[in-house]
């Protein structure tokens, strides 16, 4: 029996019922066929050796594809746990899945002591293995069969899986000697992997629970050639390098205090003065387009969140009630701002006319995040949202929504992250109980966000199902320096909290009416952006945000009275800097003031002195020349100017 298979072009092949993926790649190309790793059949990925038995769509993927990657680096956690359990007999094996740039697994070593030392031996054995092409070979088993098993090799992990698996449903992937509970799918066979390195270990909870044993995760990446690990080692390179914890010590931006608690940022002076260049930006940017700030508490009475759904859905997860000497009061820590603003909306009656209405907060909100997830700035426990609220009529949603896109490409633009996807955030389809509100309500959401976006023409992606519980959304998935994908700027649209809320406004009709409420951060919060920001320039800030511009360099302490004078006119101009007054040779504080990312330096000497004039020096682009105080002002003045004038 035959069946039909359209490939990506419109080419049909008509095909034996049975035929593989790879079979088909075969009869198009040899060369084809021998880098294929996975296939996406009816736009479901499945492995390349698996049977096709119906009339179906099909997409070969290989390394360039998204898909490909994945699957090849899900097929190396396999590699890794099967070079393992010959290294260390008995390990207990928990889940291995691949991310985003490679793979980890999740490894309970017992007795036997495991440290990054050990990881070139565990490299070496998964090569030995690679070339052994062992295939991966799918098997379906029976739950019973699948539970004794994994009995017999005593693996708690795997026994507590397979409880929440339905029979009938249960799949096995074996390669050489080793054999793994699994879905796949896989690549058809070790020898595509060429070129191994695990990266790092870390603790991992099971489950991510803290009341549970804690296991080793090893971490790493395959590739199918030398040169491209070789690449990615450059950049992870480079990425220490531009580490923003090590760069915020370096900087003098922020620390972080056992004493206070994890997850809790103490931002010192540079780094707050850093901050509040960037929150004063975006409130001048805010009140040019209508906004009005607000200020709400860091509490809120327990019954708010009941209300907005946010208990509910994060309560377990959170920071505990917050008890008060009243047996009838709890409060909680403030996990979002929105029900604050919401509050805030009815604080008094509203007409169409008022609106839109948009409440703007550098909102500080706490969530709790375990231990092991916290890293730096970019996952904290207390954190401030550039958060806002628009309030609007329905007419009014793609219009606001638009606005709201304008300020975040702006803030892009200006601080040169150039590439960027906008992801629409959608509802899993197969899951409505992790949201709130009826389909009606989430239909017209997620229309007016693909519509406003359609007509601003940005480059899209769709994402089901992660959309807030409360609405769909639209996030900004910014690419910095190095490539790496981090998501920024978020905007959502929700029909939901105006209804439990009970917000109103009188319309035109003299009839009450539902507001639809526009939620949006452009920075997403000040925390992670100021990490994302300081990794992807590098710590070396545009002149506007530099807390230090410039730094005057005396060749001596004989022209320190005058390097007082010059700091004193540029303070006087909003141009910020410092004295270098040390004993030291102008040299060596030129390579310092380079090395900490200065901006200007401004050497004085007797020259210098007499005629009133300072000896300018650009980072990066060497000497300027000698000129006025004056003239050094209006170039400052002017690069500001252009920084943000995009």
């Amino acid at each position: 029996m035959s069946i039909k298979v359209t490939l990506p072009d419109g080419t049909v092949k008509e095909v034996e019922k049975g035929t593989t993926s790879l079979d088909i790649a075969k009869s198009i190309s040899e060369g084809l066929a021998r880098n294929v790793l996975a296939a996406e059949v009816n736009n479901e990925v499945i492995d390349a050796m698996r049977p096709i038995e119906t009339d179906s769509t099909l997409k070969l993927l290989t390394w360039k594809d998204k898909d490909g990657k994945t699957t090849m680096w899900h097929s190396s956690a396999h590699l890794m746990a099967e070079a393992l359990e010959i290294l260390y007999p008995g390990v207990k094996l928990a889940i291995g899945p691949p991310i985003k740039n490679g793979f980890y697994y999740d490894i309970d070593f017992l007795d036997y002591h495991f440290t990054e030392k050990d990881l070139e031996k565990v490299e070496q054995k998964m090569k030995q293995l690679a070339k052994q092409k062992s295939q991966y070979i799918r098997q379906e088993i029976s739950k019973e069969d699948a539970i004794a098993y994994f009995k017999e090799k005593q693996d708690p992990y795997k026994l507590e899986l397979l409880e929440d698996l339905e029979d009938g449903g249960i799949t096995f992937y074996t390669q050489g000697e080793f054999t793994d509970l699994c879905r796949g799918p896989h690549i058809p066979h070790t020898g595509f992997i060429k070129s191994i390195k695990l990266t790092s270990i870390a603790g991992a909870y099971w489950r991510g629970d803290e009341n549970n044993k804690q296991l080793t995760r090893i971490y790493g990446i395959t590739f199918p050639k030398n040169s491209e690990l070789n690449e990615y080692l450059e950049k992870l390179e480079l990425a220490r390098q531009r580490d923003h914890r090590k760069l915020g010590k370096e900087l003098e931006l922020f620390t972080f205090s056992q004493a206070v608690g994890q997850g809790l940022p103490l931002w010192l002076p540079k780094g707050a003065e850093l901050r509040q260049r960037l929150e004063d930006f975006l409130k001048k940017v805010q009140k040019d387009s209508g906004y009005q700030q607000v200020i709400t508490p860091h509490i809120g009475h327990k019954k708010l969140y009941e209300t907005s759904g946010h208990y509910a859905k994060y309560g377990a997860d959170s920071f505990q009630p917050i008890h008060t000497p009243d047996e009838n009061e709890e409060f909680l820590l403030k996990p979002m701002n929105c029900p604050h603003h919401c509050e805030v909306y009815k604080a008094k009656p509203h007409s169409y006319r008022e609106l839109p209405i948009r409440y703007a907060e550098f909102g500080t909100v706490y969530r709790y995040e375990q231990s092991g997830e916290l890293h730096g700035l970019t996952r904290v426990r207390g954190f401030t949202q550039d958060d806002a609220h628009i309030f609007c009529t329905p007419e009014q949603v793609k219009e606001e929504f638009q606005n709201v896109i304008d300020i975040v490409l702006y803030i892009f633009k200006t601080l040169d992250f150039k590439n960027f996807t906008a992801q629409i955030s959608l509802r899993d389809p197969e899951d409505d109980t992790k949201y709130i509100g009826s389909s009606e309500n989430w239909e017209k959401a997620e229309s007016a966000i693909q519509e406003a976006v359609a007509e601003k023409g940005l480059k899209t992606v769709i994402e089901y199902g992660e959309a807030a519980f409360y609405g769909p959304k639209l996030d900004f998935m910014v690419e910095d320096a190095l490539g790496r994908e981090w998501q920024l700027g978020t905007i959502q649209v929700d029909y939901n909290l105006p209804e439990r809320f009970e917000l109103e406004y009188i319309g035109a009709d003299n009839q009450k009416h539902r507001p639809v409420m526009i939620h949006r951060a452009p920075f997403g919060s000040m925390e992670r952006f100021v990490a994302v920001l300081l990794e992807h320039c590098a710590g070396d800030f545009p002149l506007w945000l530099s807390s230090e511009q410039y730094a005057i360099l005396p060749i001596s302490e004989n022209y320190n009275e005058y390097a007082q004078k010059v700091s004193k006119v540029l303070n006087n101009s909003d141009i910020r800097g410092f004295i270098d007054d040390r004993n030291e040779k102008v040299g060596k504080k030129i390579r310092e003031a380079e090395m900490g990312k200065i901006p200007f330096m401004l050497i004085i000497g007797e020259k210098e002195m007499e005629t009133n004039t300072i000896s300018v020096r650009q980072r990066g682009e060497g000497d300027l020349g000698s000129m006025s105080i004056d003239d050094f002002t209006k170039i400052i003045n002017k690069l500001i100017e252009e920084e943000l004038s995009n």
